[in-house]
Order: C-alpha cells, then sequence, then structure tokens
C-alpha cells in the first residue's frame, strides 16, 4: 500500500472513531440504559413501566400528535407555494423566494414570547377584538393559549409549524425542479386535468423530496423541547425527560423515557419510508427539456404575491412579538393592542448584565469552536467519499448524517449519560475531562462537540455538493507535481470550494448558537449557560425577565438573518439539500 493510502485510510480509521466515540457510543448508552437492570441483566421492566404511567403515557401521545400536526400543516403551508415558485413567474417572485428563509431566523423556543404577549388573554389580539366591538372590554379575553380548545397544544403546532415549514418548501421546490416537463405534457396530451396530472404524475415524483422534508419536520417537532417550555405545556415527553435529568445517575426511567422516544421517532420514521419513500417513482433520465415557467400577469400575479405575503407574515408575526416586546417598558403592554410605553433599556441589559454578557461569550466561543471542527471533519469526509472514494466512505458519509435522524434530545440525553459512564464517568481512566451533573461540572468540551456533531450534517452535504461540481484534475497535477496530500487540499482543493465551505460554515455557526436541547440540558450552571439557556432563564424571572428575554432573541434573530441570507446567496436552490436525511 503507497504511503497516500495509509494516510488517508488512517484518516479513515480516525474521524470512525471519533463518530463512533461521540455520535455512536452516548446512543448505545442511552438504549442499554433502558434495558439493562442493575446486575447487568437484559429487562423491559424499564420500558414497560413508562407505558404503566399514564402521565408519561400522555406526554408521548402529546408528543406524536404535536409531530404529525405540525408535519400536516407544513405541508399545507409549503406544497402551495412550492408549487407557485416552481410553475410560475410573477412580479415580486424574487423577493418572496428570499423571504420565505424568514422563519428560520428565530427558533420557535423564542417566537413563542411574542406569540405569548400577542394570544395572551390580555394580549394584543384580544385588545384589538374589544376594540372592534367582538368582546366585552368588562370580561377577560379568549384564552388563546390555554383552556379547553387546546390552547397550548396549538399554540406549539402553530409555532413549530411557521418555523419549519420553509424546510418541506426547499425540499419540494427542489423536486419540482428536478421534474422533467414532458411528462406532464404526456398526461395532459391523454386528456388528464390540471387536479388529475397533480395526483398522478406530480405527487408521485416528488415523493422522495416530500418525505424527506417531512421526515425533517416530524422529528424536530417530535423532540422539540423550547417550544413546550415556553408554552408551560409540560405533558409531553421531551419536556419530561429534560424535569427528569437530575435523576439520571440513580433512576432507570429518564433512560427508559428516551429509549421510548427514540424508538417512536426511528419506528414512525421506517414505517413511512416503506409507506411513502419506497411508493416514489424515479424518471429514468434528466429532464429531456426545460422546465416551461408560465409568465402570470394581472389578478393571477396579484393572487400569487398575496400567498407569498400572507404565509410570511403570519410566519413573522411571533417575530414582531418578539421586537415588540424587547422595546417595552416593563408593564406597558396590558390590555393595549400596542405597547404604551417604549425603552432601550432591555438592549443595555441584553448586552451588560452578567448572565447575558457571559452566555453570548459562551455561545460565540462554543459555536466558533463548534464551526472549526465541523469544517475539518466535514472537509475530510466529503473529501474521502466523493474524491478519494475510500472502501467503506459511505459509512462516514451515513453517519455524518445521523444526528438529521436522531433527535436532537436523544444526543444531549446520550451525552449526559456519557459523562456517567466508562471511559469519562466516575473512576474511569478520563474522569474530569468534561461533565455535566455534580457540584463543579465542566460541560464546556462537550457543549462543543455536542453543537459540532449535531451540525455535522451540514457542512458535509456543502462540501460534498462543492466537490462534486469541480473536477479533480487541478488536484492530480499537483499531486504529480510533488505536491503532497495535505498541500493539495490546502492549496487547490480548499480554494475551489471555498463559497461551499463557508455556506455550511456560517450555517454550522449560526444553528449552534441558537441550539436549544443541548444548551437547556448540558449547561447546568449559570457560568456556562450559552444564549438560550440564557433566554430561558430571563424568560423565568419576574418583572423584565420577559423583556430582556426578548431583546436577546432579537439579537439572535439578526444573527440568524446575516448568516442566513449569506448561505442562500452562496448555495442557491442547493440550500435545500442541506436539510435532508
Amino acid at each position: 500500500m503507497r504511503a497516500r493510502d495509509l494516510y488517508r485510510y488512517g484518516l479513515f480509521l480516525s474521524i470512525l472513531a471519533v463518530l463512533l466515540v461521540f455520535l455512536i457510543w452516548p446512543i448505545v448508552l442511552t438504549v442499554s440504559g433502558g434495558f439493562i437492570d442493575p446486575d447487568g441483566g437484559f429487562t423491559l421492566d424499564y420500558v414497560l413501566g413508562v407505558f404503566q404511567d399514564p402521565v408519561l403515557v400522555q406526554g408521548l401521545i402529546n408528543s406524536l400528535l404535536i409531530a404529525v400536526a405540525t408535519t400536516v400543516l407544513c405541508m399545507v403551508i409549503a406544497m402551495p407555494l412550492a408549487l407557485l415558485a416552481a410553475r410560475y413567474d410573477f412580479l415580486g417572485k424574487g423577493v418572496m423566494s428570499s423571504l420565505v428563509l424568514v422563519p428560520l431566523i428565530l427558533p420557535p423556543f423564542v417566537g413563542a414570547i411574542g406569540l405569548r404577549a400577542l394570544l395572551g388573554r390580555f394580549g394584543a389580539v384580544n385588545q384589538l377584538l374589544m376594540d372592534m366591538g367582538l368582546l366585552d372590554p368588562s370580561q377577560p379575553g379568549i384564552d388563546f393559549l390555554g383552556g379547553a380548545i387546546g390552547g397550548r397544544f396549538w399554540s406549539v403546532v402553530v409555532m413549530q409549524a411557521l418555523h419549519l415549514y420553509p424546510i418541506l418548501y426547499l425540499n419540494v421546490t427542489a423536486a419540482l425542479a428536478n421534474l422533467d416537463p414532458a411528462l406532464d405534457e404526456a398526461a395532459l396530451n391523454l386528456g388528464a386535468g390540471r387536479w388529475t396530472r397533480f395526483w398522478r404524475c406530480t405527487l408521485p415524483l416528488i415523493m422522495p423530496g416530500l418525505f424527506a422534508g417531512g421526515t425533517i419536520v416530524f422529528i424536530w417537532a417530535f423532540t422539540e423541547l423550547g417550544t413546550p417550555l415556553m408554552f408551560d405545556y409540560y405533558t409531553v415527553t421531551p419536556v419530561q425527560v429534560f424535569f427528569k435529568i437530575n435523576e439520571i445517575s440513580n433512576s432507570p426511567q429518564p433512560y427508559a423515557l428516551v429509549v421510548v422516544m427514540l424508538v417512536a421517532a426511528v419506528g414512525l420514521y421506517a414505517l413511512g419510508k416503506l409507506a411513502f419513500g419506497g411508493r416514489a417513482y424515479a424518471m429514468q433520465s434528466k429532464a429531456s427539456i426545460a422546465a416551461q415557467v408560465k409568465r402570470l400577469r394581472g389578478l393571477p400575479a396579484l393572487g400569487a404575491l398575496i400567498a407569498f405575503l400572507a404565509v410570511t407574515l403570519l410566519a413573522i408575526l411571533p417575530h414582531i412579538g418578539v421586537v415588540l416586546a424587547s422595546f417595552t417598558v416593563d408593564g406597558a403592554w396590558y390590555r393595549s393592542v400596542l405597547p404604551e410605553a417604549w425603552t432601550l433599556s432591555h438592549y443595555e441589559e441584553a448586552l451588560t448584565h452578567p448572565l447575558a454578557t457571559t452566555s453570548i461569550k459562551n455561545s460565540l466561543i462554543y459555536a466558533l469552536a463548534a464551526m472549526v471542527i465541523c469544517a475539518v471533519l466535514g472537509l475530510a469526509i466529503s473529501y474521502l467519499t466523493v474524491r478519494v472514494k475510500v472502501k467503506g466512505g459511505w459509512l462516514l458519509d451515513t453517519l455524518a448524517m445521523l444526528p438529521l435522524a436522531v433527535p436532537g434530545l436523544v444526543m444531549a440525553f446520550g451525552y449526559v449519560a456519557l459523562t456517567l459512564a466508562w471511559p469519562f464517568g466516575p473512576g474511569s481512566p478520563l474522569e474530569g475531562l468534561f461533565s455535566v451533573l455534580g457540584q463543579n461540572p465542566n460541560p464546556v468540551p462537550l457543549l462543543i462537540i455536542a453543537y459540532a456533531i449535531r451540525r455535522l450534517p451540514y457542512i458535509v452535504r456543502s462540501a460534498s455538493a462543492g466537490l462534486q461540481q469541480t473536477s479533480g484534475q487541478l488536484e492530480e497535477a499537483a499531486l504529480n507535481l510533488g505536491a503532497s496530500t495535505l498541500t493539495a487540499i490546502r492549496r487547490v482543493v480548499v480554494p475551489l470550494i471555498m463559497a461551499n465551505l463557508i455556506a455550511g460554515s456560517i450555517l454550522v455557526f449560526s444553528f449552534s448558537m441558537l441550539e436549544v436541547s443541548d444548551s437547556l440540558i448540558l449547561a447546568q450552571k449559570e457560568r456556562d449557560f450559552p444564549i438560550t439557556k440564557a433566554i430561558w432563564e430571563f424568560f423565568n424571572r419576574l418583572g423584565d425577565g420577559p423583556y430582556i428575554a426578548s431583546a436577546m432573541g432579537v439579537w439572535g434573530m439578526a444573527l440568524l438573518t446575516v448568516t442566513l441570507v449569506g448561505a442562500s446567496v452562496l448555495m442557491g436552490k442547493k440550500l435545500g439539500a442541506i436539510f435532508r436525511v
């Protein structure tokens, strides 16, 4: 074997070891914790115990219902917009296509603050209805966020759907762009109507893209922790796991609960893949002709524009509520449509309060470190699987994409379990390297690793796309002239795919800055809090806490706006490939 091959396979084995330790091992520990009794024997008692507890069963049912309702609502929102964008051209289409990404700039965890201000019993919407004479001003308003109508449930569903529908939109739009228009024309010539062509031709052909986006939305909604917390909707499995995290060292129930959630997510994914993914029809070749985009004018063009505007406006309403709350004097937004007094003091607190400044500094450190790790790992994995094609390279690519399919809450819980087991647990060789629980935990290395592993798919897909689009001849020429593999990568490969690496890296950085599950679970002490954990702490503080949390959310919204626009410019239509399992 040549020295070059030795280096490549040495790199392959090193990356594989990292992924096994920090991706597979935490999952294994979590699963084994739900089935292994104190004597080391196999038992089903812990998992069965979950189904014997009516509160835990109700939490699982609620989580599944939230995931199903969120996915369906996302499809209802995204499908018409994707069809309009793929088949028609109209005035303002470019701007509207960019605005579709707006909901991704703020996690629903933070947007819930704005929605509470708008839909609360004494919030802006109720006051507007009173001003219009539709409600009695002497009585409390409608309890949109609670009560018998299931307000908390639907608040979580709507908040998550308004955040996640762009993922489905991106996937469906990409799938529609790859369709051969000759197939639709053939069906038209045979007398098929518009709806028949959609149900019999278009829908089966775009099913892979629909299923890919729907899978991400479903798993995301099923395991979302922050949004139910913000709406005080505690009877859901992720929140129940969150409140039981301190019992992990002396009780098997948290392990069993996470195992049930993992099995449910994977099982439903497999069921969906069997029911829908396998029924997708493949085209025999690429489109033989370019798709004809019809130009809309007059009322049809106005209708298409209004459709995009209406969805975008609905999606940014919680964001508007967050912005307004961030400028509101404490108690000045009560029984009024708009705040009655304004202030900039919350932004000052968001930049000067010790908890805020510490969390911002921590998040910057964590996110930057995770971005660097992701960039190195992602480039190496893409190079080995796309350019070099080492034997077994498919395994690296599969493992790198696994975090998209494994619920984030499961991974976060697995990292806690990792700190209690060999070789990192008490009495082990690497004890103290990182820890989550205890009087003096050290979660910083683990937070960085967790952020990096969770966001690795973004950089791998971005780098792989760049390598697939560039020829390897220049690199081969450099190697033939005596350059080492490392030099060829640094001087030839990296400059050629720099735009892809930057796009993936800024996505890693921005989503790491506002990561919820890992932050809420792994950071237990105030000195280690990232931004999202600080927002949660401020939100639960009486007085001006929610307003400071809103101001910090606005900073996060501004950050994600810049980074997502940058990623969209650099990657264009290929941005949707990042959000696929």
